[in-house]
């Protein structure tokens, strides 16, 4: 009898949680793919010296959401191709090895009616300590694939292996290697830790506490002067321990690729888009093209998904990525965004529509979700309507998306300049030099 979805525990090396790369890049697709391919490696033992399992078993282990498979490989060639350095401490001998995640990978298709096949190997410097590891941590396939960004990831790993450490502190290091652990990022050459901590770190933490029920985390700063110099990470146990796992989140902010495809992208082509894009940017290009369609001012796009496109690469949005190599702006300069100010103005708007429906009679929130369906559900992505049929306006899924649809349904016109810059003031986002 094949084991339950919530069964497949991998035994990670701890040395491969905190992998820092030393040249190319790692996101968050492959290191699900690496997690599951590694646990069936483990069941399948450290004796073979090469690994097969259905491409369909893969995927779902993965829970990689596309049927795209030119997107599968493209993550595997990152495993192929990205330079980490692994370091292990065991008994009375450090180690230092500098390798590839995977060796050679193959896909078969033998035609209809069969299954593909994918093969896979491990380099044979690392095979037997990642295989069969003498110090490793149990990750749960299941509760690490809800983790939404390759940061979090991460830190839910870490978190798992310093849960039952006796100081429960991780290690300490300084920023850059955080930064090059966290983002997966090879290339992070100057870090602003202002920029890190409110782009990369809180919103990892957030997700770790949010998505598992084991433990948070507490960040701790070691500073040189006023000067944050280091970083370190307390494990604090939650209690009690939850009794099952929780059901599993959606793997890609669906959402968010939702968007995409309104604004004209094929469901493959906005969810390689996705996973090619820093979230950030891509969030906030998107937020762009959706007020430059409703400006009636303007003459019409002829394709939203060109101008998209076009928007990302010359950054009408104002973003510029990666977070973490951000310069420190000028002193005088001002602090927020003409953007960012519109992006908190908007959340501000549904959070006062999310109020107002909850406030509305029982008859009347029915009359909204009855409209709701009929109006924008036809639409949508077949998980996000499945979403909204279960959970209705809770749903993690569909509910921001009734709230985006109030909004537009109750805001009688766009926020002009003087709006944008009054609420700024109020809200103390407008910081002078």
């Amino acid at each position: 009898m094949p084991a339950r979805r919530d069964d497949t525990v991998v035994q990670k090396a701890n040395e491969s949680i905190a992998i820092r790369p030393k040249k190319g890049r790692l996101t968050l697709l492959s290191r699900r793919i690496y997690n599951a391919l590694l646990y069936h490696a483990q069941l399948q033992g450290v004796e073979e010296r090469q690994y097969s399992i259905p491409l369909a078993t893969l995927i779902g282990d993965a829970h990689f959401n596309s049927r795209n498979v030119a997107l599968l490989k493209e993550h595997i060639r990152e495993m192929q191709t990205t330079l980490i350095e692994w370091n292990s401490v065991g008994a009375g001998e450090q180690r230092w090895t500098s390798s590839q995640l995977l060796g050679a990978v193959e896909i078969a298709e033998r035609g209809p009616g069969y299954p593909v096949i994918i093969s896979w190997s491990y380099p044979d410097r690392v095979r037997e300590r990642l295989l069969k590891p003498s110090r490793y941590t149990r990750i749960l396939l299941e509760v690490g694939a809800q983790m939404r960004s390759y940061a979090a990831a991460v830190l839910f790993e870490l978190g798992m292996q310093y849960l039952t450490s006796p100081s429960r502190l991780t290690m300490r290091e300084d920023l850059h290697w955080w930064a090059s652990v966290l983002t997966g990022r090879s290339d992070v050459e100057k870090v602003d830790y202002r920029y890190f901590k409110r782009d990369v770190l809180r919103p990892a933490l957030a997700e770790v506490e949010a998505l598992q029920q084991d433990f948070v985390l507490e960040l701790i700063e070691h500073k040189e002067g006023r000067r944050v110099a280091e970083l370190q990470f307390r494990v604090l146990r939650r209690s009690p321990p939850p009794l099952e796992v929780a059901q599993a989140r959606n793997t890609f902010d669906l959402e968010l690729v939702e968007r995409l495809r309104q604004l004209g992208l094929k469901e493959e082509d906005a969810e390689l888009l996705y996973t090619r894009t820093d979230e950030g940017l891509l969030r906030a290009t998107v937020e762009h093209v959706e007020q430059r369609l409703r400006n009636t001012a303007l003459p019409p796009l002829t394709s939203s998904a060109a101008y998209l496109r076009d928007a990302l690469k010359k950054g009408y949005a104002g973003v510029v990525p990666p977070p973490v190599a951000i310069a420190e702006p000028p002193p005088s300069a001002v602090q927020a965004s003409v953007q960012g100010i519109r992006e908190e103005w908007e959340r501000a708007q549904a959070r006062d529509c999310e109020a107002r429906y909850a406030a509305l009679p029982a008859e009347e929130q029915e009359r909204l979700r009855q409209a709701f369906q009929e109006e924008a559900l036809p639409g949508l992505m077949a998980p996000i309507a499945r979403a909204w049929d279960r959970d209705g306006p809770s749903s993690r899924i569909a509910g921001p998306l009734f709230l985006r649809w109030l909004v537009r349904r109750w805001l009688l016109a766009e926020p002009t300049e003087k709006d944008l810059l009054e609420f700024a003031i109020a809200r103390g986002m407008l910081q002078l030099g």
